[in-house]
C-alpha cells in the first residue's frame, strides 16, 4: 500500500504524494466520524489525501461553530473557507477603502478635513472681517451690501446648507471603513481562534494516539517477558528431570 513516495488515499483510492497525505489514525474524531457516515466501511488505517478530506474538515469547522453561535453568518462561512484552504484573511482595509472612492467622495473627505479645522476658521473670521470692513467704512458711501449684511447673511446660509450634507457624507464614509476594519479584526480574531482550538484537538490526539502505541509496545514487551521467564522455567524442569 506503501511505497517511498506515494500512498494510496482510502477515500478516492488513487495514488496520492506521501508529504500530502495522512495517517487515518491521527484524524480527529469529529472528522473521522463525518467520513464515516458517508462511507461506512471507511478503514481505521491507512492514509488519506489532505484535499479530500478538505469538505469534511469545513463541514467540521462549521458544526463545532454552529454548536456555540448558532445560525452561521457570512463572515463565518467566509473564515472557515479561509481556514480550510489555508488563505490569508487579514486585509489592508483603508488602501482597499480608498482603491473603491469615487471622485466627489474624495472631494467630500477633503471638504471635511478642511471644514474641521482651525485654518478654515481663521480663514473664514478673516473674510468676515474684510466684507464687514469694506462694506461699512471703505464702500459707505455706496456699499454693495450695507448694514444689516443681507447678502452675507444669504452666502453664510448656502454655505452652512451645502456643508453640512458634505461632512455627513464623509462621515458616512468613515462609518463605512470602521465597520469594514471590525469586520475584518472579527474574522482574524475568529480564524486564530479556530485554528488554536484545532491544534489543540490535534494535539491532544496525537498524544492519545501515540499513549496508546506506547502501551501496546509496553504490553508487547510484557509478554515476550513472561514468554522468556516461562522458557526458562521449562528448561529449569527438564534439566531437573535429567
Amino acid at each position: 500500500m506503501v511505497n517511498a513516495q506515494t500512498v494510496t488515499c482510502a477515500l478516492t483510492k488513487k495514488r496520492v504524494p506521501l508529504d500530502e497525505a495522512s495517517p487515518i489514525e491521527i484524524i480527529r474524531p469529529g472528522i473521522l466520524e463525518l467520513i464515516k457516515k458517508k462511507y461506512p466501511k471507511f478503514p481505521e488505517t491507512g492514509y488519506i489525501a489532505r484535499s479530500a478530506m478538505r469538505p469534511y474538515r469545513e463541514e467540521y469547522i462549521k458544526q463545532m461553530l454552529a454548536a456555540e453561535q448558532g445560525e452561521l453568518s457570512k463572515l463565518d462561512k467566509e473564515v472557515v473557507k479561509s481556514l480550510v484552504h489555508h488563505e490569508t484573511i487579514s486585509k489592508n482595509v483603508d488602501k482597499q477603502f480608498d482603491r473603491k472612492a469615487t471622485v466627489g467622495e474624495h472631494v467630500a473627505d477633503k471638504v471635511a478635513e478642511f471644514g474641521g479645522s482651525w485654518r478654515f476658521i481663521g480663514v473664514f473670521a478673516l473674510i468676515l472681517a474684510v466684507w464687514i470692513g469694506v462694506n461699512s467704512y471703505i464702500l459707505l458711501a455706496r456699499p454693495f451690501d450695507p448694514y444689516p449684511f443681507i447678502l452675507l447673511n444669504l452666502i453664510l446660509s448656502c454655505l452652512a446648507a451645502i456643508q453640512a450634507p458634505v461632512i455627513m457624507m464623509s462621515q458616512n464614509r468613515k462609518e463605512a471603513k470602521d465597520r469594514m476594519r471590525a469586520e475584518n479584526d472579527y474574522k482574524v480574531n475568529l480564524k486564530a481562534e479556530l485554528e488554536i482550538r484545532i491544534l489543540h484537538e490535534k494535539i491532544d490526539n496525537l498524544i492519545q494516539h501515540q499513549w496508546s502505541r506506547l502501551m501496546e509496545i509496553q504490553q508487547l514487551q510484557l509478554d515476550m517477558m513472561e514468554e522468556g521467564y516461562a522458557g526458562r522455567a521449562k528448561t529449569r524442569r527438564q534439566k531437573k528431570k535429567k
